[in-house]
């Protein structure tokens, strides 16, 4: 089957047929899952994601008639074809209220093909598909809420994901498998169009080309074999390994329901899920995440955070799992105390998987990314607190989660492999984060007593005007429009001895300087600024130029650094300050700084 018309990709283009054979073969083993947990810590440390979300079931109208499916329903078995727009945000606000920053949006595949209610209903309300209104959807939870839309709604054309990708944080489908053998008569999906491995394949590929953070996944236990499991993973890695856009995969367990042709097909044992996940494991790149439904497997949660799983899904405080109505979600503080049992911590995410944002190379909206920003940090985890740098005065206080046995270690090693060691403490959180900050103080007594020090310092900032226009910087300031950014000033070299005089006279030891990177200035302005205030003290200590500042003086002056700090030392520079180097990677960097 081909699934990519421009370069002629077919299915079996992305499978190892022999490696997915002798995969296959290998049976569950304690060694398989030790392995697989293992792997996980190294791709995911000691986190275990959730997304608080709220479940927004838009039509429970399909064209399609999985055998196994609860979720879709006949017209005359609803109310409305649709869910309206004010319930949508009824349910949303509850959410809000509730601390949910994922808004789900699920339907049935195009019922309008099927159906004429669904279709009259659409044309009433002004509407051409069930997609115009899911964008109409994505486009009211937005405008009047936090939450970020999540879009699972069916196979999509490019066409369609560029209508609706300005409106979503990220898409999902299932792929559930690749096997069309499943689609045969008397299987499953014989009947469902929209179950064609085909179409569904092209939409992660039409995704992929639109770099939209999409999240897919297998369902187990509908008739498929263990080797055509082992190849829906190839596929969906492969699919990756192309386009770099697999956020997350699902594997998700078959469970019987009443009232569908598959209420006597017998359910996948939780061995045979430990098995599916170990492989998923092995087989899938450490950029994607692996989760579970832990509503469907209450009974083995604790199994399950140590199987090589990252991430629960969504969990919601105000909609049940309209797909599985009969499996309502574990309490959160549950999931919380399992987790730290196997010394992992579950901490919530956005509908963006944390290491998506992190990388920050697939499409992200602006007004999506903007809304994102605000409730994530640099870990791409949601904040669990209100603390903002410059704004709040209350310290956010350290939740009390997790274990300490890894911190420690790493504290241990840091001597000896300080570049592996470090990024993983940055990412400490609860008890970790707490053993951190005391181990640092214990070092510090030990290195300095306790005596704590401090310097009378005068800061004279002797300009604002700068050729950089950094996004985060509230100080510089250009020559024009002042009424749009202020003021703009440039002290003499009068003004500057001046306040050196008057810290002088306030018992000030020294006096920090630093501005803009004035169009007009070269490496000697530096040199002027020195001279005079060594004119004025040749005690007082000089604190003066960030490294910008340096850099520039040197260029400007056609001198390497190596020769123009020597020069600033001479004539009575003492110190550099830390200040205004924020961004150290330059690849950062340049992404925050344009230049007037």
């Amino acid at each position: 089957m081909i699934i990519n018309k421009k370069s002629n990709l077919k299915i079996n283009d992305l499978i190892n047929f022999d490696e997915a054979k002798q995969l296959s073969k290998a049976p569950l083993s304690n060694a398989l899952i030790q392995e697989s947990f293992r792997t996980k810590k190294d791709a995911f440390g000691d986190i275990i994601t959730y997304s608080p979300k709220v479940f927004l079931p838009l039509t429970f109208l399909c064209r399609d008639v999985c055998h196994y499916c609860t979720f879709a329903k006949t017209p005359k078995k609803i109310v409305n074809p649709y869910m309206p727009l004010d319930e949508v945000l009824e349910v949303v606000t509850d959410g809000e209220e509730k601390g949910c920053k994922e808004a789900l949006i699920t339907l049935g595949d195009k019922p309008e093909l099927r159906y004429k209610t669904a279709r009259d209903y659409l044309s009433a309300h002004g509407f051409k598909t069930t997609l115009d209104y899911v964008k109409k959807t994505a486009e009211h939870i937005l405008d009047n809420s936090s939450l970020i839309p999540h879009l699972n709604v069916g196979t999509l054309t490019p066409e369609d994901i560029l209508e609706l990708k300005d409106v979503s944080g990220s898409m999902g489908l299932m792929l559930e498998t690749h096997s069309a053998r499943l689609s045969e008569k008397g299987m499953p999906h014989f009947g469902s169009p929209d179950k064609d491995p085909e179409y569904r394949l092209q939409t992660f590929i039409n995704a992929g080309e639109q770099q939209i953070p999409f999240t897919t996944g297998l369902l187990i236990g509908i008739g498929e074999s263990r080797e055509e499991r082992i190849q829906s993973l190839m596929v969906i890695n492969e699919i990756h390994n192309r386009y770099g856009n697999i956020q997350e995969v699902i594997i998700q367990n078959f469970k019987p329901k009443k009232n569908t042709l598959m209420s006597d097909f017998p359910e996948p044992s939780f061995e045979e899920l430990q098995w599916t996940i170990v492989m998923a494991r092995k087989i899938l790149s450490n950029q994607i995440s692996i989760q579970v439904p832990p509503n469907l497997n209450q009974k083995h949660l604790s199994c399950l955070t140590k199987s090589g799983i990252d991430d629960f899904g969504g969990i919601s405080p105000v909609t049940i799992d309209h797909v599985n109505p009969e499996a309502p979600w574990p309490e959160i503080e549950k999931l919380e105390k399992i987790s730290n049992n196997s010394e992992q911590i579950l901490l919530p995410r956005s509908t963006i998987a944390p290491k998506v944002l992190k990388a920050n190379n697939l499409f992200m909206a602006k007004k999506i990314r903007s809304k994102i920003q605000k409730i994530t940090d640099g870990s791409g985890l949601l904040r669990d607190d209100g603390w903002e740098s410059g704004r709040s005065t209350e310290v956010p206080d350290i939740l009390p989660t997790g274990e300490v046995g890894q911190t420690r270690k790493l504290i241990n090693e840091i001597a000896d492999n300080p570049h592996s060691s470090i990024p993983q403490l940055f990412n400490a959180r609860g008890k970790s984060f707490e053993y951190i900050t005391k181990a640092a103080d214990e070092i510090r007594s030990q290195l300095n007593g306790n005596n704590i020090t401090y310097v009378v310092n005068r800061n004279i900032n002797y300009t604002n005007i700068c050729v950089y226009s950094c996004s985060f910087c509230a100080f510089s300031k250009s020559t024009g429009a002042k009424k749009l950014r202020g003021a703009s000033y440039l002290l003499e070299l009068e003004e500057i001895q001046n306040r050196v005089r008057e810290a002088i006279r306030r018992r000030a030891t020294e006096v920090c300087l630093q501005g803009g990177i004035h169009p007009k200035f070269d490496g000697n302005y530096y040199l002027d600024v020195i001279k005079a205030i060594r004119k004025v003290s040749p005690d007082i200590h000089i604190h003066a130029f960030s490294p910008l500042e340096i850099f520039q003086g040197a260029q400007t002056l056609g001198l390497t650094l190596e020769e123009y700090l020597p020069i600033l030392k001479e004539a009575g520079l003492n110190s550099l300050p830390g200040t205004a180097a924020e961004i150290l990677h330059d690849d950062v960097g340049i992404s925050f700084v344009q230049t007037s």
